[in-house]
């Protein structure tokens, strides 16, 4: 068979393209399709901004990857030339059985990591904007910040794109097995010839991995923007953070240059999602009064009133880790998908084992935890 590339790349989004990079950066052919540009909206890569972080909370399973994934954020800066990572530091607040405590602390002593405990002294002298609840209890990760993610995704599609790879705005309806390689069908109706798939599909996994029945769900999320006039609350003095309260788990940045905005969101909760295309983008009736009754409780001097919104949604599996592998009946297909919430920060280290599985059969990180048959 005569192949038309040798990798193709489906969804273009986070780990997308920074699988579509790493593949280019090889010097293969590569061939990235996503119905839309990158950096687009219509998915769970966008928003401005995303958290990354060292002392995971989720597991410490994780932190290896974080440490691959700083370093390959720096070198995509570094090519580009664009500013994509602001360390700000995190503050974690909530009671000391807490995910966001336990885990992150659970984290940092198990990798050696670093990490303060704040009595609340020390936290009304350092971040004095925050007011914290009897028994609650603040750790600060100082090897933390934030990421712009539109831009992080544009640049990882334009540096592939200038070693040689090639970018289609076309869904995928299909894939299927063709000897050692796969035949990819498009919307428009043609028909690609790869040696290796890599499928990056987000909240379209369902259609395009049926065969694995992988338990996915998808939550509709929304993310806020609140007045923030107080140069208090600029990224040079204050932290993004990460709270579990009685109210839920919500999460949120510091100001960002002369926008007077801060951005902040819920991450537990959720509304069931169908499908992605039936996403309602409207800021609806309950979807501000959680994060606004938190600002009440947590951030006081804010005023509580939405300026602007955006609407995403989370891929989740039912352990809230990620799948991440080969395909166990198709070893010429590396998958990425069911991120439940917290895969952005991943994307640089995603991008590069997506790229190993599909070029070398394997790839130099532990990732047996997110195999895609444990839920067989």
């Amino acid at each position: 068979m005569e192949w038309d590339c040798d990798v193709a790349v489906v969804g273009v989004g986070g780990a997308g393209s920074a699988a579509l990079y790493q593949a280019a950066k090889r010097g293969v052919r590569a061939i990235g399709f996503d119905p839309h540009p990158p950096g687009h909206d219509k998915g769970s890569s966008h928003g401005e901004t995303r958290i990354i972080r060292l002392a995971y909370m989720e597991a410490p399973d994780y932190v290896p990857l974080l440490r691959r994934a700083f370093e390959l954020w720096a070198e995509i800066e570094q090519v580009s030339g664009r500013a994509l990572y602001t360390e700000t530091g995190l503050l974690q607040l909530g009671a000391a059985e807490s995910q966001v405590i336990s885990g992150a602390t659970r984290s940092a002593a198990e990798h050696g990591l670093s990490v303060e405990q704040l009595d609340p002294e020390q936290l009304a002298a350092r971040f004095a904007p925050f007011r914290v609840q009897p028994g609650e209890r603040a750790v600060f990760d100082p090897k933390a910040g934030f990421l712009r993610v539109e831009d992080g995704v544009r640049t990882f599609a334009a540096e592939a794109q200038k070693l040689g790879a090639e970018l289609r705005q076309v869904a995928v309806d299909r894939w299927e097995p063709a000897g050692e390689g796969v035949v990819v069908h498009t919307a428009d109706g043609s028909r690609v010839r790869a040696r290796r798939l890599i499928l990056a599909p987000g909240g379209w996994a369902p259609g395009l991995l049926g065969d694995l029945q992988l338990p996915l769900s998808l939550l509709r999320k929304v993310l806020l923007w609140v007045p923030c006039p107080d140069v208090a609350h600029l990224a040079e003095r204050f932290p993004v953070w990460f709270c579990e309260s009685e109210l839920g788990t919500f999460y949120g940045f510091p100001r960002l240059g002369d926008e007077p905005l801060l951005k902040l969101a819920e991450h537990s909760g959720g509304q069931p999602l169908d499908a992605p295309e039936r996403l309602d983008r409207h800021l609806l009736p309950g979807d501000a009064e959680p994060a606004l009754a938190f600002l009440e409780r947590t951030l006081p001097d804010l005023e509580r009133r939405v300026v602007r919104h955006a609407v995403c949604f989370y891929t989740v599996t039912p352990d809230e880790h990620f799948v991440l592998g080969s395909h166990p009946r198709h070893p010429q297909v590396a998958l990425c998908t069911g991120l439940s919430g917290h895969g952005y920060k991943f994307a640089s280290v995603l991008g590069e084992i997506l790229a190993e599985l599909a070029l070398d059969g394997a790839t130099r990180h532990e990732i047996g935890f997110l195999s895609p048959t444990r839920f067989a």
